[in-house]
């Protein structure tokens, strides 16, 4: 086996190797035997009906003192694996150096998995001072029995509980195997500490895994290796839903180290998280996979969405558009303020499909055994992998375990296991563990893509060249296409990101959604549908600054408003399943990161030579608030530089500063992919790129050349970070374009552009 080979660890050795005797397990008491044979590293945790407190997250301390923490989120360059067991650590007052962090694999009893959507430490935040705080509880109780005194009179520091009175201290290690044998203390018997005493929480470390990473060490999926693995690699149908009508593989089979091909079945509607089918060739190693699928000869029967072209799919959407769709928000009378006059602007914008390319394409190892499944994979939603292979293979889906490997880029792509279930079919077949690796032009063309929208806005302008009336239609596939072929309308999820919940301060405002259905996968991609809504919503507003002549910052903070709660309850918004009442729409937190970031930026007091501009935008999402301000140089060549982009972000309560502010350096450089070169189109069915000679990313001359990133001091909850970033950077970009040559862009990407004076 290599560096990274992986092993099964029979019960035995998992009871005599994860822990030394008398260590303190919180919860491993209550670990189903199955689990126990089929995890490398312990997971811990109790069944929901057993547990006391919340058992998601799981600690275990070692007699020698050393802490154990699972993490149960994917680890893809946010920092969540290093974020999140700090939290724990910091409520358990452990010692950070003597820490251990081990994976947990794909298990219901952690609660969701699901690392996307922004939400790990908004959901798990006080899952882990839980946990934290009933294991420090635990010592406590087993140093005061000891001591014969009363737990009241102890403390602790760094990793011993302290009886101050008398001078007296033990290590954690030392008490473990007395706290393992104390009850689970009740939720309501935790005494958390106070925000004065973190000694990690709210400030920056290095991530757990850096050292690795920047080693070169194989913490990824594409890294694992098995004894007697073979290697496969699948030629997909070209379009959505079609058919192997005949294929010949004599020449394929001719190549060397290629042993057999294998025919995957067509996926059943709805697709989901299914394999998409064709046909894949099993080699001894990768390379001769790839040579070997070159040389298939393959008839295809591509189905009814050979009839769908982009162009023509596009002008259907910017029809649907300009008509009246379904009213998802009306607040006032639209038609009558129209009615009245004022300046009429209407104003339409386009987006197209994108893919969310991340470095590592789509991989995975499966290993089928007498009805059950092991596989390792670089997924953000390990449970969504059991779910996937269970019924691709008509298992049950506690037999199925998900390994979860470091992920080399994500995006969301990766919480979509299709290529999981691919190689768990191909497993079953050949009767030995399969390594499926998808080719970057696989990751291009047969991505979940995000999703084509066109928008219509329309506003009278009156005194002041305030709005009296707002219009906004969106159209655009759904992402619930993915479950149901047949949905035509926007999800609440994705009207409610940043369309429906829109936070300006209007008094006649109508919101629409019109139908569209879908030709290709649609995926969620970091920000999901605010990328098209923000940049719909904030290109216009900066159109209706310029109109009424008025300073693009100011026009923004009079649209938004006085500082007040928006109570939107009446229409169901989604409010990213947060709660209304602990996460409101406040506009003082909104108007306060358009001021800040203004500042910062220094708007309107730095001068800006010839063809540079500035552009503002702000935009909330994910319960977090956000403005940006990018500034361009085009050149007479028509050439495109970022020099500088200036975000301030509200996100309440911070784990770690320096993560935080690396999602939304990322998010720039993710931006500016986005909008400069994004977009995936269609002829025939067939997508038209295919790796990044067509399909371009941000290299390191395109990206800016400089983020600030400022962070609002706050004591609201903890919101999102992952994601926020990128809504309000396309559309400051784009507005920034305008400022600096006069052409307003209303189709994405820039690329279509000729920014040429």
């Amino acid at each position: 086996m290599n560096t990274n080979s992986i092993e099964n660890v029979s019960r035995r050795r998992f009871l005599k190797g994860a822990f030394s005797a008398g260590a303190l397990v919180l919860g491993v008491r209550f670990l189903p035997q199955v689990l126990w044979a089929a995890v490398r590293e312990p997971l811990y945790g109790p069944d929901v009906k057993d547990a006391v407190f919340n058992p998601n997250l799981f600690v275990g301390i070692e007699p020698n003192g050393t802490v154990i923490i699972v993490a149960h989120r994917s680890e893809m360059g946010t920092g969540i694996r290093t974020s999140l067991p700090r939290v724990l650590a910091d409520e358990l007052d452990a010692d950070w150096t003597r820490v251990k962090l081990q994976q947990g694999i794909g298990d219901a009893r952690y609660g969701s998995q699901n690392t996307d959507g922004s939400h790990s430490i908004r959901e798990f935040f006080d899952v882990m001072r839980e946990m934290g705080g009933a294991a420090r509880l635990m010592l406590v109780r087993a140093a005061a029995q000891r001591w014969k005194v009363s737990p009241d009179e102890c403390e602790t520091r760094l990793s011993t509980v302290v009886h101050a009175a008398s001078g007296r201290k033990l290590g954690y290690g030392e008490l473990a195997r007395a706290a393992a044998k104390l009850p689970v203390p009740k939720k309501q018997e935790l005494q958390f500490k106070p925000s004065s005493k973190w000694r990690y929480i709210g400030k920056s470390a290095p991530m757990y895994d850096l050292a690795g990473i920047c080693s070169g060490k194989p913490l990824y999926g594409i890294d694992t290796s098995l004894d007697g693995m073979v290697y496969a690699s699948i030629e997909h149908p070209p379009v959505l839903g079609g058919k192997v009508k005949s294929y010949d593989d004599g020449e394929a089979r001719r190549v060397a180290g290629v042993r057999r091909t294998v025919q995957i079945p067509p996926f059943k509607p709805p697709y989901a998280f299914q394999a998409l089918g064709g046909v894949a060739v099993i080699a001894d190693n990768t390379w001769a996979a790839f040579q070997g699928r070159s040389k298939l000869k393959i008839e295809w029967d591509n189905g009814p969405n050979a009839s769908y072209n982009s162009t023509e799919y596009r002008k259907m959407l910017e029809e649907t558009a300009r008509k009246p769709g379904k009213v998802v928000r009306n607040d006032g009378d639209v038609e009558a303020a129209f009615a009245k006059g004022g300046k009429i602007v209407e104003a339409a914008y386009y987006t197209p499909h994108v893919a969310h390319a991340p470095m590592e394409p789509p991989n995975a190892v499966a290993d089928y055994r007498e009805g059950k499944v092991t596989a390792w994979a670089p997924t953000q939603n390990p449970q969504a992998v059991q779910d996937a292979v269970a019924g691709a293979l008509g298992i049950k889906k506690e037999n199925v375990i998900c390994h979860v490997t470091l992920l080399g880029g994500a995006f969301g792509r990766k919480s979509m296991p299709d290529y999981v279930a691919e190689a768990a079919l191909l497993s079953k077949e050949v009767g030995r563990p399969v390594k499926v690796t998808w080719r970057r032009e696989d990751d291009i063309k047969f991505d979940y893509f995000h999703s084509v929208a066109a928008m219509y806005m329309k506003a009278a302008l009156g005194e002041n060249g305030r709005p009296s009336a707002w219009l906004q239609r969106s159209v655009f596939p759904s992402l619930m296409s993915t479950f149901d072929a047949n949905t035509m309308y926007g999800a609440p999820l994705e009207v409610g990101m940043g369309w429906n919940d829109i936070p300006y301060d209007i008094p006649n405002l109508r919101v629409e959604n019109g139908p569209a259905k879908a030709h290709v996968r649609i995926g969620w991609l970091r920000s999901v549908a605010n990328i098209y809504h923000a940049y719909a919503v904030q290109s216009f507003s900066d159109e209706l600054a310029h109109v009424a002549q008025r300073d693009p910052v100011e026009y923004l903070l009079d649209l938004i408003g006085p500082p007040r709660i928006i109570d939107l309850k009446s229409i169901g918004y989604w409010n990213y399943n947060g709660n209304t009442e602990q996460y409101p729409i406040d506009t003082s937190r909104l108007r306060r990161v358009v001021e800040m970031a203004a500042s910062q930026a220094g708007w309107g007091k730095r001068k800006l030579g010839k063809g540079s501009g500035m552009g503002i935008a702000a935009h909330r999402s994910f319960l977090t608030y956000v403005a940006t301000v990018v500034e361009v140089e085009v050149n007479d060549k028509g050439e495109l530089k970022i020099p500088r982009v200036d975000t301030v972000v509200d996100a309440g309560l911070v784990v770690s500063p320096d993560v935080v502010r690396n999602q939304f350096e990322g998010a720039a450089v993710f931006g500016t992919s986005v909008t400069r070169t994004g977009e995936i189109t269609a002829t025939n069915g067939v997508i038209d790129q295919s790796n990044f000679h067509n399909y371009p990313v941000a290299r390191i001359a395109d990206a800016p050349y400089y983020t600030k990133v400022t962070l609002v001091e706050s004591n609201a909850p903890p919101a999102g970070v992952g994601e926020p970033g990128v809504p309000p950077f396309v559309p400051a970009l784009c507005n920034a374009v305008y400022a600096a040559t006069g052409k307003r862009i209303r189709e994405l990407p820039l690329s279509k552009h000729n920014l040429k004076a």
